[in-house]
């Protein structure tokens, strides 16, 4: 910023900008006004030309064309990347070097009135990510402003367990027949949903099944790509009796689950809806075949079949055995 001011000698001009300052006294006000109009100008060519003038949108389009499609769900995320363009253009127009802090809580205090808090956790893990690369590997701007700006904290972990009642009355209303290969979509997805309580997978797992990654002999399912693929490698999934026998009768050279991710879920809500089940979802399988095998397995063990590093999630979050029956166990034995 420039600033003008008369002195006893004549008129002051001094310009300042991130530290760095200038100033000088020159005869008459239009002098100074010029000279610091200038310099100014100056201080700002020197900034910009450091860094290439790449807009918010060209970072978020690089990001969903190199690194996205390198993810396992290239398609969901390239769909967030895009919602920010859309809902915020006036953000999405702007040089990665004039966005700031400012801007990124003005972001965030707007999607908490539109979105959970979890939603907008995960949407600015994302978007810091971009920056980041902007940063360090693009080298288009010269600095992080989402480092500066808390991010907002996640929704509680969900605590909703399916009962039998529930879980067989979705079963009956999906088609499911014990022993029989489903051949509808709406069966498929009751075997996928039963296979879930049985093997504590998650639905993209499951959905990726084929006969080469089953090994019914080892009773193991061996999971090339999963959610974190990247933090514990390849995965193998000890199988149940139970699962075993499902296993079994789905078992081809083939996809055993030959179903879209989108009509799984779909068809799933739409059976809870019918069923007038309140606040079920599809992973809700995964916690209640977890929160059962915690109570006969230990935790190095039931981290194995989950496929979870962090071990205190699993103990504060699918562990739920309160005092009175864990009392209740003690007695018995």
């Amino acid at each position: 910023m420039a600033s003008i001011f008369k002195v006893a000698s004549g008129w002051r001009a001094q310009v300042a900008r991130k530290g760095q300052r200038l100033t000088r006294v020159f005869a008459t006000k239009a002098a100074a006004e010029k000279w610091a109009l200038q310099q100014e100008r100056m201080l700002i060519d020197g900034e910009v030309s450091r860094w290439p003038r790449k807009t918010v949108l060209q970072a978020l389009d690089r990001y969903a064309e190199e690194v996205s499609v390198t993810k396992a769900s290239p398609h969901a995320e390239q769909l967030r990347l895009a919602a920010f363009a859309r809902d915020y253009p006036h953000l999405a127009r702007k040089p990665l070097t004039e966005f700031s802090p400012s801007d990124v809580a003005t972001w965030r205090d707007d999607r908490l009135t539109k979105v959970s808090p979890a939603a907008v956790q995960r949407d600015y893990g994302l978007l810091r990510h971009v920056w980041t690369l902007s940063v360090k590997q693009w080298r288009w701007c010269p600095s992080n402003p989402w480092s500066d700006v808390k991010s907002p904290t996640g929704n509680p972990a969900r605590d909703r367990l399916l009962g039998w009642r529930e879980i067989r009355a979705l079963l009956r209303r999906c088609g499911f027949k014990t022993g029989v290969r489903p051949q509808t979509a709406q069966e498929i997805v009751a075997w996928a949903f039963l296979l879930a309580l049985r093997t504590a997978m998650r639905a993209g797992e499951l959905l990726s099944l084929t006969g080469q990654t089953v090994d019914l002999e080892r009773r193991v399912i061996t999971l090339s790509t999963h959610k974190t693929v990247r933090l514990v490698g390849r995965r193998e999934v000890p199988l149940t009796p139970q699962a075993v026998r499902l296993l079994r009768v789905l078992w081809h050279d083939g996809p055993l689950l030959l179903i879209t991710s989108a009509s799984l879920d779909a068809i799933f809500r739409k059976m809870r809806n019918q069923l007038l089940i309140e606040n079920a979802h599809f992973h809700d399988a995964r916690a209640t075949a977890l929160t059962h095998l915690s109570r006969k397995v230990e935790v190095m063990v039931l981290a194995r079949i989950s496929g979870h590093r962090d071990l205190s999630l699993l103990m504060n979050t699918y562990y739920r055995e309160s005092a009175e029956q864990i009392s209740a166990r003690l007695s018995r034995r």
